[in-house]
């Protein structure tokens, strides 16, 4: 085995109480000791010899391992720094608990390799399985099979052996390409900076010598095009404009040809400048800032890549996504997508299957639990730069923000484009909305009810129809009732059909207001996150949300057509203000209370308060 001298980023999972934090305590303690003995000894030597020649490797080494501390929590997953004689490591300690999985893809995200841990006593378990299967996702294809507590059993090699046949067996199915399997005992430090008398039988290496000689990421992906997403557009003065970045991949070069994507825009480096001044060329892992031939329009989260080697751009695309909150995903609802410096609206088209990890069937959903697993497919309001995440990381990972709580729901990878995103393409029409509304006389308007079932929504939109009507205007209902009969007929009320049945809608009403109509849509819509992707369709001011506001002990009493009753006696499950939340808008147009005022007051306050 060939040692390494650069930086390892590695992790350590298992199932809880499989003795991770002991192995981390007893790899930081003895490689410090070993590495003190090694110092001691070269120094001993140098002294001997009467030269000074290795002062700066001990410096060096002995700055690294000072660096070895706790360097802080990041969502649950603490980060250590050592050093052995060949390298620097940081280490990710990972919870075991099911429900901090997410930490664990934290951890995995950003590593080169896996230290899987599993208890001699118990062998392989669901978490074992769950977080190989997370560690395949996140691209990590180094394993050390860590198989720990074997002092609990005597050194028993049968029991090594049957976990290590069991555990390659998963690896294989997986496609992870490299198992170093490991019997250790972390409390004793059996097997972990040298070979133990304790395991005569093994002859493999020590777990310290697989972590000096294991490959990091950015060797695996020095060899590809140089490409940089852009974090930051750097303007000091007038006779300096600099774009600053991380490289994902590659090499870049004064004078190299470059694209600017998405938009195709090309031009060449001038000069790559870091905090030591000019550099002759950058590569993958550094942090610098470029500036180019000729001043083109490049903003944060474009990409900078070479002109011969530039990536695909698409705003669909097929994923594997990994669901890390307690609210289910549902498939049409608007997320924020992050992909490097890049932020885009985005929604789930179609989860394709859910993968069980424990035996990675696929199967049928609808949504996506907490720590579950799925191919899906995405749409992006916009086109992206990318690479799959097989090929790069940095360019192919992606996480998705709740556009309410601005927390992380999800990590994804991306796998391919969607081929339909390059096919389709939008039409435009001669005729424009403008000229659509004159020639009806009229300003174009969706007008959004929403409320309880029995609050008076469809009422309204009756009345304000009519009154429309009789004032010359060309106006339209889509109500929730009648939609349902036909266009989303195929539809139930689950929350996920919900989404779906908001996002049909939106879609239609859209396309007659582009009419030039008045659209007056009737529907419960529940969901905030729903209504708020439906006024996002539409031009500044065209959209109108209006609160039809009634008491559910109102609502309740009125049941015009029956429901709350059957829904009270568990006939129709999953019915809004019962067992099903309602979520109120927050800032509407308008807030109508319909207890204080008559439907036909409730109507002309509308018209006085819109220009229709």
């Amino acid at each position: 085995m060939t040692a390494q001298t650069d930086l390892l980023r590695f992790i350590t999972c298992g199932s809880v109480d499989d003795g991770k934090s002991t192995l981390i305590g007893r790899l930081l303690h003895d490689s410090r000791q070993l590495l003190d003995d090694q110092l001691a000894a070269l120094a001993a030597d140098s002294r001997k010899q009467g030269t000074q020649g290795n002062d700066i490797d001990f410096a060096l080494l002995v700055d690294g391992l000072d660096a070895e501390r706790e360097q802080g929590i990041t969502i649950d997953v603490a980060y250590r720094y050592f050093s052995s004689t060949a390298r620097r490591f940081i280490v990710a300690d990972c919870p075991g608990h099911v429900q901090y999985t997410r930490n664990m893809a934290t951890g995995a995200s950003t590593a080169d390799l896996a230290v899987v841990l599993v208890d001699a006593r118990k062998g392989l378990l669901t978490q074992t399985r769950r977080h190989s299967w997370i560690v395949r996702l996140f691209g990590i294809r180094q394993i050390v099979l860590a198989v720990n507590k074997m002092d609990l059993l005597g050194f028993d090699e049968d029991v090594f052996r049957q976990i290590e046949r069991e555990y390659r067996a998963l690896a294989q199915k997986l496609g992870i390409d490299t198992v170093h399997a490991i019997p250790l005992s972390a409390l004793q430090g059996d097997n972990l900076i040298a070979p133990s008398a304790n395991t005569p039988w093994y002859q493999g290496p020590s777990l310290l010598q697989v972590l000096d000689a294991a490959p990091s990421r950015v060797e695996e992906g020095a060899d590809t095009g140089f490409r940089m997403p852009v974090q930051w557009v750097n303007r000091p003065d007038q006779n300096f404009r600099g774009y600053a970045g991380t490289l994902a991949s590659g090499i870049a070069k004064p004078g190299d040809e470059i694209v600017v994507l998405p938009s195709g825009k090309r031009s060449r480096l001038a000069r790559i400048v870091s905090a030591d001044g000019d550099l002759p060329s950058a590569r993958q892992g550094q942090a610098v800032t470029l500036t180019l031939d000729d001043e083109i329009d490049i903003g944060r989260g474009d990409l900078i890549a070479a002109a011969d080697n530039r990536c695909e751009t698409s705003d669909q695309f097929a994923a594997h996504l990994l669901w890390m909150d307690e609210a289910p995903l549902l498939p049409g609802r608007p997320y924020w997508l992050k992909i490097g410096s890049k932020t885009v609206s985005a929604s789930i088209t179609e989860i394709k299957h859910r993968i069980d990890v424990d035996n990675q069937a696929e199967l049928a959903t609808r949504e996506l639990a907490i720590n579950e697993v799925a191919v899906c497919n995405i749409a992006l309001a916009e086109p992206i730069a990318f690479t799959p995440y097989d090929e790069n990381r940095t360019l192919g990972g992606f996480i998705l923000i709740d556009r309410q709580t601005h927390a992380t729901v999800a990590a994804g990878t991306i796998d391919f484009a969607l081929r339909r995103a390059a096919n389709v393409h939008w039409h435009a029409a001669s005729t424009s909305q403008q000229m659509r509304a004159a020639s009806l006389g009229q300003t174009p308007r969706c007008i959004w009810f929403t409320g309880l079932s029995g609050s008076g929504k469809s009422t309204l939109a009756n009345l304000l129809e009519q009154r429309l009507q009789a004032l010359g205007k060309h106006a339209y209902i889509l109500d929730g009732d009648n939609i349902r009969h036909g266009l989303n007929r195929d539809l139930g009320f689950t929350d996920a059909d919900r989404v779906e049945n908001i996002r049909r809608v939106a879609e239609v009403a859209k396309l007659m207001t582009d009419a030039g109509l008045i659209v007056l849509v009737s529907f419960i819509s529940p969901f905030r996150a729903e209504r708020r992707m439906a006024r996002e369709l539409f031009a500044p001011g065209e959209f109108i949300e209006i609160f039809v506001d009634t008491p559910l002990a109102v609502a309740e009493a009125r049941d015009p057509k029956g429901l709350y009753t059957k829904a009270r006696a568990g006939k129709i499950p999953n019915f809004t203000g019962i067992d099903s939340p309602y979520e109120p808008p927050e800032a509407p147009e308008l807030h109508l209370h319909t207890g204080k005022n008559s439907p036909e007051e409730l109507v002309e306050l509308i018209l006085q308060r819109f220009e229709l």
